[in-house]
């Protein structure tokens, strides 16, 4: 994998992971649009699509990491690498969410945050990563069609009484990375990724919207069958954007590429400035804050993120999930 391939996800990454730093900043705002957040169940908006682009850009690097540990330190190594990480990831989100909890951020009870979605998806699919591409995407589908059977038949008030499906939705989450790394291996076929790549992500898009249309609406609280389908296809979509632009086009996109290679730091840093702006019981300072204090909060808060990026950078610190 060249360095301009490499730019292009790491690019990709940045750009999901400011995309979601973003909605997380807006979710709270009363006038900001119901079309800018997330949908409250059945729907689709561009909020939604933030964590999918993030979960689909683990399963672009997943295959690679785990082949070049393996070959460097063994499986053992390998494995305990993998298994430490998304664990870490994990525990993270649960301190976090306890966090939450305790001080009765919008008044849950229960929270199940992206970062424990990811920590699950990321053990499960440590499972089956070494297994052939085409094993995987069999068990991708299975596993996506169980959790289905199960949230139609049983799950589906514990799933919507989550933030992200909680753990019973980690299996379309896993789902969603096993498949994302099927389209990763299609992909980095010799002369063929591109259009392997637009072939899966239109495959995907036209079943999402036939699953919707027939048997199961598309939801991202529900982490529906059709939605995580959907969400892979534009993720596709857009990586490919990305990868134009740096590969053909050769432009940089310096300041994504930054973000890109620190998501799990610059993610841990926002949610800590967001506690600054979201919990402060000030009116007019967050909920019903105006338009031109909205807009220097979310400079404010874009501009740290980046600096920290930037200094991360320069020092040639990296910490990527």
């Amino acid at each position: 994998m060249d360095n301009r391939r490499l730019d292009s996800i790491d690019a990709f990454r940045g750009f999901a992971i400011l995309g979601m730093m973003v909605g997380n900043f807006i979710a709270g705002v009363n006038w900001i649009p119901s079309w800018l957040k997330h949908a409250p169940d059945i729907g689709y908006t561009i909020a939604d699509l933030g964590a999918p682009a993030f979960i689909f850009a683990i399963g672009l690097t997943y295959g690679i990491s785990t082949r070049r540990r393996l070959e460097k330190d063994g499986k053992w190594n390998m494995t305990k690498h993998f298994v430490v990480r998304y664990f870490a990831i994990l525990g993270m989100g649960a301190l976090f969410s306890a966090g939450q909890i305790l001080m009765q951020v919008d008044n849950v009870t229960i929270n199940w945050g992206v970062m424990q979605a990811i920590g699950v998806a990321g053990l499960v699919t440590l499972t089956v990563i070494r297994l052939p591409y085409q094993l995987r995407f069999l068990i991708g589908l299975v596993l996506l069609s169980v959790y289905q059977f199960m949230l139609n038949r049983y799950w589906l008030a514990n799933v919507l009484a989550s933030p992200h499906g909680g753990l019973y939705g980690s299996m379309a989450w896993a789902s969603m990375l096993i498949l994302a790394t099927v389209i990763a291996d299609l992909y980095f076929l010799e002369n063929r990724g591109y259009r392997n790549l637009v072939i899966a992500s239109t495959l995907a898009i036209l079943v999402a919207f036939t699953l919707s249309v027939l048997w199961f609406p598309i939801s991202k609280n529900r982490v529906s069958a059709s939605y995580v389908l959907l969400s892979l296809g534009l993720s596709g979509f857009i990586f490919t954007l990305f990868d134009l632009v740096t590969e053909r086009f050769n432009l940089q996109l310096h300041t994504l590429v930054i973000c890109g290679r620190n998501p799990l730091i610059l993610y841990l840093l926002h949610l800590f400035l967001l506690a600054f702006l979201t919990l402060p019981d000030v009116p007019g300072w967050y909920q019903s804050a105006s338009p031109w204090l909205v807009l220097i909060q979310g400079i404010a808060l874009l501009s740290a993120i980046v600096g920290m990026a930037s200094l991360l950078d320069r020092k040639r610190i990296y910490l990527s999930i």
